[in-house]
């Protein structure tokens, strides 16, 4: 329970629990030396009584008219001295401490604190051996008492004028150390979703500065790997784009005429001497394999190097490949939304929006088993957003990407771009978000 506090509360908590410790025991330290130091104080006026007992008793028994004696001495009594005469005839004799003297302001709980001792300073009179009354010691403890209570006030204003003086220092120290700690959280929290461009402010205690300035290094560090990691996979695109084209233009500028001559061969063959019987049938079959190659070889060459783009436009050509997809597909309902001004689109830029909506419709058309789909492609400011969603039976368990989808994943981080999935409302989106000035301006590869 104690790690899920804050800094604050545990910081607070001890200094507040020793402060009140404090007046704790500052509180029984004045009841314990208070009531031996009244006890110590009055001890002479006890003794005092005493003595004017026995000097009163000594008068009273040598005196000729006792009762009178006695009666001039009660009368002589001050009512404010500490010492009275109490007569039999007024009962029996109080407790001493019932007729202390105290000044209104103390509280009476501070009285009962202290725990007045029991002076016991009553000394009987007697004439002719009868007891005819006390001489009873009153002290006056106004001034003890006022004395002990400013005492008490002073120690608890002392402990709350400490408390309040520590507490706000306390406080400062506690803002001005976990003021640079919430920057450095934040600024992790930043490096932890690739965000290096923003520096952890650097203050507070040496070892928090260290702290803030290590935490400085490691995102430019972080940065600098990061931008290194961009730029192999931008040359690791380029190279793939390379190789696909070297391999397209092979198909296109050997493999195509060669079906090209085989099916023009076919075709004279059948136009010079009509075939008969099982004959016929095999040139007839040899005619539509040529065919059915042609188209094969031409969807291999779309697939490794969209030739038209350049020719075309991005969106000509993200039409073209939509329409494609139909012909392929009619079972599959397919509406899109294309910002025409993907055509001002090109270079690497135009190829990775191109293939990463024809993955996304191929993995709809093999594996979601969906009835319709929807491709938006919208250029908003400086960033060109993508997403293709289906109706489909969604991605395996784990959102993991496919052997395609990595393929695209790795281009659209060559280009500081984002691709996710995401499974909401039974449908399943493919989201890819492209910056658009900074990859505009990229050569186009040769």
């Amino acid at each position: 329970m104690w790690q899920h506090l804050s800094f604050r509360t545990q910081l607070f908590l001890p200094l507040g629990v020793s402060f009140l410790a404090a007046l704790v025991m500052g509180g029984v330290l004045l009841q314990s030396f208070a009531t031996g130091q009244l006890a110590d104080e009055n001890e002479s006026g006890r003794h005092s009584t005493r003595a004017v007992a026995a000097a009163l008793n000594n008068t009273l028994r040598a005196s000729d008219n006792p009762r009178r004696t006695l009666d001039a001495f009660a009368h002589s009594l001050d009512t404010s001295s500490d010492i009275q005469f109490r007569a039999v005839q007024a009962g029996p004799a109080s407790a001493p401490t019932d007729g202390l003297r105290k000044p209104h302001s103390v509280p009476q709980w501070f009285v009962d604190l202290l725990a007045v001792p029991d002076m016991d300073a009553t000394s009987p009179v007697t004439i002719d051996g009868k007891h005819v009354g006390d001489l009873v010691f009153v002290p006056d403890l106004s001034a003890d008492l006022f004395e002990k209570w400013i005492g008490f006030l002073a120690l608890t204003s002392l402990v709350v004028v400490l408390m309040a003086t520590t507490g706000t220092i306390a406080y400062v120290f506690a803002g001005s150390a976990m003021r640079p700690l919430q920057y450095l959280g934040q600024g992790l929290t930043r490096m932890r979703r690739g965000d290096y461009t923003v520096p952890i402010p650097v203050g507070g205690p040496p070892e928090i500065r260290q702290s803030c300035e290590e935490a400085n290094a490691l995102a430019a560090t972080l940065a600098q790997l990061s931008q290194d990691n961009r730029d192999l996979l931008h040359r690791l695109v380029s190279l793939q784009d390379d190789e696909r084209r070297d391999l397209a233009r092979e198909l296109h500028d050997e493999l195509g005429p060669l079906l090209f001559s085989i099916r023009a061969g076919t075709i004279a063959l059948i136009e010079a001497s009509p075939p008969v019987g099982h004959l016929g049938n095999a040139v007839q079959e040899v005619l539509q394999s040529v065919e059915a190659l042609q188209q094969t070889n031409r969807r291999i060459l779309d697939r490794l190097r969209p030739l038209y783009i350049e020719e075309l436009g991005l969106e000509a050509s993200v039409q073209t490949l939509l329409r494609n997809f139909r012909k392929q597909a009619p079972h599959i309902g397919l509406t899109a939304t294309v910002d025409p001004d993907l055509n001002g689109i090109d270079g690497p830029l135009a190829q990775t929006v191109y293939r990463v909506i024809q993955e996304a419709l191929t993995n709809v058309l093999r594996h979601a088993a969906a009835r319709n789909a929807h491709v938006q492609a919208i250029l908003a400011g400086e960033t060109l957003a993508i997403e293709i969603s289906d109706d489909g039976g969604g991605f395996p368990e784990g959102n993991v990407f496919g052997r395609g989808l990595t393929g695209m994943h790795e281009r659209v981080r060559a280009l500081s771009g984002s691709l996710s999935l995401l499974r909401a409302d039974e449908r399943t989106y493919v989201r890819c978000r492209l910056p658009v000035e900074t990859t505009r301006d990229e050569p186009t590869q040769s």
